[in-house]
């Protein structure tokens, strides 16, 4: 929740006026609970959402970095109150873990997916085959030089978010001008 590029895709966000929940899954942090392999914090970002629609009754565009990336993909693509999807440092391996990410190819919500081009959990050529198949509209952005935290390279990764985000949701520009 406190880690950099959680914190500058929030501050990308709030430039538009949005609110912005950032919430540690499960057991991270000073979170009560354990982590559940993806199970149970698919109901964390559940929970999330509803706590949104209750505080605010607006659409949420989920953003997720890494883990929380992966787990919120698979969450969010098929709830109605979320029209659009930012993926940052998307991960395919990490550690023993294999991440599949098959139903974005029936999930036809705007797709932003930001990571480096060097980016330990996500090699380009396996990044660029999941993006293949996932469901138009959706955008790809490599960050040059860019590990899986963006070292150095977090102003690249705040612009890429700052120019998809009117592009596909055009409300939102109304607000930040």
């Amino acid at each position: 929740m406190h880690n950099k590029v959680v914190y500058h895709a929030a501050k990308a966000l709030n430039s538009f006026g949005l609110p912005v929940l950032r919430f540690n899954f499960r057991g991270t942090g000073l979170s009560e609970g354990s982590h559940d392999d993806g199970r149970g914090e698919r109901d964390d970002i559940r929970a999330a959402l509803d706590w949104l629609q209750n505080e605010y009754s607006r659409p949420v565009i989920f953003t997720g970095f890494s883990f929380g990336a992966a787990t919120g993909l698979k969450t969010c693509c098929p709830d109605p109150r979320v029209p659009g999807l930012i993926s940052l440092g998307t991960p395919l391996a990490v550690q023993e873990r294999l991440y599949t990410y098959s139903y974005l190819s029936n999930c036809s919500k705007p797709k932003l997916m930001v990571s480096g081009d060097h980016d330990q959990f996500a090699p380009v050529a396996n990044l660029r085959e999941l993006f293949s198949l996932a469901a138009e509209p959706k955008q790809l952005v490599l960050v040059e030089g860019a590990d899986h935290f963006f070292e150095g390279k977090l102003p690249i990764m705040r612009d890429a978010i700052v120019e998809w985000l009117p592009r596909y949701f055009p409300a939102v520009a109304d607000a930040r001008a």
